[in-house]
């Protein structure tokens, strides 16, 4: 069961991550903004390796959060993530057919707002930007030390330093917190919402590591094919 279970996350990370890459490619690209993007604690600040920062304007990340809140990703993801659950019959309780279908994708969708509203609406108290920048520098390691230590930082200030993010951290949990104790069968507790959070955090991190190498940049896979950046992130070089 469990082996089943990690070969699903495994295929929904790749699913919503190819499908996060492709929607993002096609947003337009804001000239005056940059951005994006499911316990260690790492150092207050990690070194920078990306570009010059250029912090995002409120219109910018109001823009992003629309997107990535109700827009053609969400929606897809949902729709996916249902389909996984409703392979696996989770819960239960829901039944099989279109009705415990449309039950798991409006649960689906629900924890996948609540997480990106929470994750916005955080970083805008503490006065981080949690969007997602491609690396700078070369190699297969340091660049997914930079996608996964990326999933659990953000920027501040206007120089963009590095800093651990109670936003990044705390997004996750609060959306799957919400569906066990908001729709989810009675059965269900904190430990399910807990569980249920580590895997998002899995899918999040998946999805920085497929943005890092899969598109963007002058050391990705799809940089000849795809040229514009979504959400209006500077390239790390310029282009030809």
């Amino acid at each position: 069961m469990k082996m089943r279970r990690a070969i699903h996350m495994l295929l929904a990370i790749g699913a919503m991550s190819a499908l996060s890459i492709l929607a993002k490619a096609q947003a337009p690209a804001d000239s005056k903004g940059s951005s994006s993007t499911h316990v260690l604690l790492v150092g207050s600040a990690v070194p920078q390796t990306d570009l010059t920062y250029v912090r995002p304007t409120e219109k910018t990340m109001l823009r992003n959060y629309a997107f990535d809140a109700f827009g053609p990703y969400s929606i897809a993801s949902a729709g996916i993530a249902a389909g996984i659950n409703q392979a696996e019959n989770t819960p239960p309780e829901w039944g099989q057919g279109a009705k415990g279908y449309g039950k798991r994708f409006a649960s689906d969708f629900g924890i996948a707002a609540v997480t990106t509203t929470t994750r916005y609406a955080l970083a805008e108290v503490f006065h981080e930007d949690t969007l997602y920048y491609r690396c700078e520098c070369k190699g297969l390691f340091p660049r997914l030390k930079h996608s996964v230590i990326s999933t659990v930082t953000a920027r501040r200030g206007n120089d963009g330093h590095r800093v651990f993010s109670v936003p990044a951290l705390v997004a996750p949990y609060s959306g799957t917190m919400t569906a066990v104790y908001g729709w989810y069968p009675d059965r269900y507790g904190y430990k399910d919402g807990f569980r249920m959070g580590n895997y998002a955090v899995l899918v999040y991190m998946g999805g920085n590591i497929a943005r890092e190498f899969l598109y963007g940049g002058p050391h990705s896979l799809l940089f000849r094919t795809h040229r514009k950046n979504g959400h209006g992130t500077p390239d790390p070089s310029p282009q030809p």
